[in-house]
């Protein structure tokens, strides 16, 4: 697989730590989503605890965006694969 030649193992490697924080960012979200859950033993729960609907969308919203990003770091990983194996051919 050739790489472009601004492609280098250093900013491959720079995308694929990038890549890994933001797996940091969706995990905080699923954090948040886990807090909302978890009673707070507040007397009006209409105000405290959003709708059944409006977590499934989140949790929804959230599984599509880490499938996006994990996706995104297995393509930078792949592509750092390649550059130091040509690298060690080359």
């Amino acid at each position: 697989m050739a790489l472009a030649p601004s492609v280098t193992a250093e900013s491959l490697a720079l995308q694929a730590c990038d890549d890994l924080d933001s797996f940091h960012t969706v995990r905080r979200a699923y954090a948040c989503i886990e807090k909302l859950i978890v009673p707070q033993h507040v007397n009006d729960t209409d105000d405290v605890y959003p709708k059944r609907t409006e977590l499934g969308a989140l949790v929804r919203l959230v599984n599509e965006e880490l499938q996006r990003r994990i996706e995104a770091a297995e393509a930078t990983l792949q592509s750092l694969r390649a550059a130091v194996g040509d690298a060690q051919r080359g």
